[in-house]
């Protein structure tokens, strides 16, 4: 049997004294606690190295997630610039290049017509950073959606511009009854004391004296879309000059043109008269742009001279009852 001799001081006899231990006694007093402690300290750094420790696959799994992180917001942060310079580029289209054209704004509508869906980002979700993929998926997206109908806008314009040629001799710029045949202006565009009616009311147009017979002319090239008798313009001639643009001639004596004549500015269209609503002879003349009157004094610049363009804008018209009382 095991067993271990130790000496030990007796203070009775005052001499060191032989003891033998039991191997029971070695184990349970000398290698177990050191066992024990050895546990105990084992367990202590594993739940340190565990909790408060990382491992090299955690460093590399938080250092790719750091890297991700950084990717993501460089990603947002030019998608936010690349929004900035498109809405700037929209507003441009909306607000300078369409006008030129008498075109509408392009709506909001239309900006994000196609795109829609939730389930489109499904692929995405589960990650650690689903939430900000997701974000920069659907700001990608929008943007994607809002380049193509830009796109398209700018195509639409630049044909525009090619066609730049054809829409300027479409656009009405002459006056309908030539200078040399002009008698006098009559009831100018706008508000005007009805003398019948007794009331003030709008007159879309204005009124150009001149002898019966005498030619009417296309202001600008176009397809003719209404030729006959309307109630209170008599005989009648309107043009469609396309790009929103409309010209109406009234009270003619005689038509040349009819519906669907193709014409080109300077084409004789028809001839004074006083046939509907008037008294004397005259043309009645028109200019709308997307069905809205017009002034046509700003539209007949070109085949007059400076000196009198600014007659005509200066004249103090006055309302003469022997025009038309419509």
């Amino acid at each position: 049997m095991f067993s271990r001799i130790k000496y030990k001081f007796n203070p009775d006899t005052l001499r060191f004294e032989e003891k033998t231990i039991a191997f029971s006694q070695f184990i349970y007093r000398q290698v177990l606690p050191r066992f024990a402690s050895s546990i105990v300290i084992g367990i202590a750094l594993g739940i340190f190295g565990t909790y408060y420790m990382e491992s090299p696959a955690e460093r590399e799994a938080e250092q790719l997630n750091k890297q991700q992180r950084e990717m993501l917001a460089k990603l947002d942060s030019k998608i936010g610039v690349l929004s900035r310079s498109l809405a700037e580029i929209q507003y441009r289209d909306d607000n300078l290049y369409r006008p030129v054209f008498q075109e509408n704004p392009v709506s909001k509508e239309e900006r994000l017509a196609g795109f829609g869906g939730t389930d489109r980002y499904d692929s995405l979700s589960g990650y650690e950073h689903s939430i900000d993929m997701i974000s920069a998926a659907r700001k990608l997206d929008i943007l994607s959606s809002k380049i193509i109908v830009q796109a398209k806008s700018f195509k639409h314009i630049t044909n525009l511009v090619i066609n730049k040629e054809m829409m300027l001799s479409c656009i009405p710029s002459i006056q309908p009854i030539a200078v040399k045949d002009l008698v006098r202006l009559g009831s100018p565009f706008g508000y005007r004391f009805h003398p019948i009616l007794n009331i003030y009311r709008m007159h879309a147009g204005v009124d150009l004296s001149a002898p019966e017979g005498t030619p009417i002319y296309a202001t600008g090239s176009g397809t003719v879309c209404t030729s006959g008798t309307e109630s209170g313009y008599g005989n009648v001639v309107k043009i469609n000059h396309g790009y929103g643009y409309m010209t109406v001639y009234g009270h003619c004596s005689k038509l040349v043109a009819k519906v669907g004549d193709k014409v080109k500015r300077g084409d004789v269209i028809a001839y004074v008269g006083s046939t509907g609503l008037s008294t004397a002879p005259h043309c009645h003349y028109e200019v709308r742009v997307n069905n809205v009157p017009k002034d046509p004094i700003n539209f007949y610049k070109d085949g007059i001279s400076e000196e009198e363009y600014q007659k005509l804008l200066e004249s103090p018209f006055e309302f003469d009852d022997g025009f038309e009382v419509e």
